[in-house]
């Protein structure tokens, strides 16, 4: 399998209109490796680039060390598998995966096999006489894997793929996708705005805002470490809670103070005394035994089996946390939330980046 390699990768529309901006990364053979961000964030478009569907403005496209600049879609041998599936309606399943080869003019023997040994391995083989129209959501988008599979490309790029599922069949083609990765061990590039999406089936994850990246790293270092506020506040669900203050010294000790509350810290703290920062607390992140207590008023709780969500507010900050079933507020009700400084984050006021 090939490496794949972006250089500093620019797509202007208009003038000043970045769709991506200095884009470098790269995708290493058999890796799954994720694109995710918000809408507008030039996931769709950097992956459009890599197929050559789009021209770059700038930078450089490397596959399997070729650079790819000038070479057109069909030589580059990449699949894309597409949001909306782009199934021929009138054709049968087995003619809609068998198309892609026959164009190039495969043998019908070797169409056969491939196509025969690709829908067994997605579990399709009793839906080859099928037309589109016939099949579930689920289906049709096995039918559009298996037309990339069969070619056996260098890449497989993947847009939104499981966006038009339902909840259920999501959760159940998100296993599926990442049983297959193991199995045709292929190298997949995948874009997504859902950050479980990308949490749960990226080796690497790629976080994109406004054309740029903003931090490349494996699922739980983004977690655990994120760069900015950005990927904070993106990766983890619900998001983490962010509250503006300053920190400041009080009778020797260190203590985090914003408009409607303050909070004493670990000494470690000390190098951000008079410093304007925004600190952050994953929702999981509060604890039952130890650390500082602060008293929100219930507004929403949501149950979620053996645990529940938290929703509430402090003065005019609101907070979300995780909290044991047996522990169960009452809506309108005040809330004790205990939070152990050593499981906070702080990010610089004016810059959003992650304070070491």
């Amino acid at each position: 399998m090939p490496r794949l390699l972006l250089e500093s990768v620019t797509k202007v529309y208009d003038r000043d209109v970045y769709a991506a901006k200095d884009i470098s990364f790269a995708v290493e053979p058999e890796e799954f490796t994720v694109l995710v961000g918000p809408s507008g964030c030039g996931k769709t478009t950097t992956l459009r680039l890599i197929a050559g569907l789009e021209e770059l403005t700038s930078g450089n496209i490397y596959i399997d060390g070729k650079c790819m600049n000038d070479v057109s879609p069909k030589d580059r041998d990449v699949a894309m598998v597409f949001q909306n599936y782009a199934l021929y309606p009138h054709m049968s399943v087995y003619d809609n995966m068998a198309f892609g080869l026959r164009m190039r003019k495969y043998p019908k023997q070797k169409v056969n096999e491939r196509v025969v040994e690709t829908a067994r391995t997605l579990g399709i083989s009793s839906l080859l006489e099928r037309k589109p129209r016939q099949l579930s959501g689920g289906q049709r988008q096995r039918v559009a894997l298996g037309r990339s599979i069969v070619r056996n490309p260098k890449l497989f790029l993947f847009d939104e793929p499981l966006s038009n599922l339902d909840a259920k069949m999501r959760v159940q083609m998100r296993a599926e996708l990442a049983r297959l990765h193991k199995k045709i061990r292929a190298t997949i590039i995948y874009v997504t705005h859902d950050q479980v999406e990308a949490m749960t089936l990226g080796q690497k994850i790629i976080v994109l805002k406004e054309g740029e990246v903003q931090q490349v790293a494996d699922p739980m270092g983004l977690y655990k470490k994120p760069r900015n506020k950005f990927v904070a506040g993106f990766i983890g669900s619900p998001p983490m809670n962010f509250v503006s203050g300053s920190i400041v010294k009080r009778n020797r000790k260190i203590v985090f103070c914003s408009r409607d509350f303050t909070l004493e810290l670990n000494k470690s703290s000390e190098k951000m005394v008079e410093h304007e920062v925004i600190l952050g607390i994953r929702p999981t992140d509060f604890s039952v035994t130890r650390g500082s207590c602060l008293e929100i008023i219930v507004d929403v709780i949501e149950p979620m089996g053996t645990e529940l969500y938290v929703h509430g507010r402090l003065g005019e900050t609101m907070f979300s946390a995780r909290v044991p079933e047996d522990a169960a507020p009452r809506v309108g009700n005040s809330f004790a939330l205990k939070i152990d400084p050593a499981r906070i984050y702080f990010f610089d006021e004016k810059t959003e980046q992650k304070i070491k």
